[in-house]
């Protein structure tokens, strides 16, 4: 037995108004088993209307192959099955994309170092913290394959102790900066293991002022899930 890991997402207006939801993400590491990397489930427990609401997503070692997942809608009693095109809507009504999320690799995009950088700091505005000022990173820059994307360009500050991508800042066609998203990246110690996590993430949609938070807790590792939990038929018989 162990503490479900609980996600809270908060949606901000530029005003200051704020709605919330509730979620639990559990992950089961596969690490190349039948070309599996990992399996990824997201539950909604609050508020009422949508609770139950949950994505599964599988993802494979093939960097070539696009991630499997699947959208269970408990009011309709129905899964469906989201495209790869799709990788660009908004994640559940956020600020987040589906890609942001979940579905984004490495070989979508080409890479350019533009050098080693002290970060000057995030202002988190849910607390009003200003975090990681300091932190030695490496800063890249990250192009899009897909043409016409829905950014051309973003820059990425990965912080050199624990190698997460803790800032990136998403540019236009037009060279016009138009959404952040910060990451904060801990290391967690069970034992002799490190074990990189998100325990809070922000993103700022610049153009309408709107932003959305979430904190992750209760988070464990090594736990022993079991792999039928992450499959449609777990889905349909969810009950949270």
């Amino acid at each position: 037995d162990y503490n479900l890991p609980k996600t809270t997402i908060n949606y901000v207006d530029k005003d200051g108004f704020t709605r919330t939801k509730e979620a639990i993400r559990q992950r089961i590491v596969k690490a190349g088993e039948s070309g599996i990397s990992y399996k990824d489930i997201v539950v909604i427990t609050y508020p009422t209307q949508t609770k139950g609401l949950a994505v599964l997503t599988w993802t494979y070692v093939d960097p070539d192959r696009d991630q499997d997942t699947w959208l269970w809608i408990p009011s309709l009693k129905k899964i469906r099955k989201i495209s790869a095109s799709e990788a660009d809507d908004s994640f559940m009504g956020s600020d987040f994309t589906v890609e942001e999320v979940s579905t984004r690799k490495f070989g979508d995009e080409t890479y350019t170092l533009i050098g080693t950088k002290e970060f000057p700091g995030y202002n988190f505005e849910h607390t009003g913290e200003t975090l990681f000022k300091g932190k030695q990173c490496f800063v890249l820059e990250a192009v899009p394959k897909k043409e016409n994307w829905y950014y051309a360009k973003r820059t990425v500050w990965v912080d050199k102790e624990t190698g997460g991508n803790i800032f990136d800042e998403y540019y236009d066609k037009n060279g016009e900066l138009f959404k952040t998203l910060f990451r904060e990246w801990t290391i967690y110690k069970p034992g002799e293991k490190n074990y990189p996590r998100q325990q809070r993430l922000e993103c700022k949609d610049l153009r309408s002022g709107h932003r959305t938070v979430i904190l992750n807790q209760n988070e464990e590792y090594d736990v022993g899930l079991e792999d039928n939990l992450f499959s449609e038929k777990r889905l349909e018989r969810m009950k949270w």
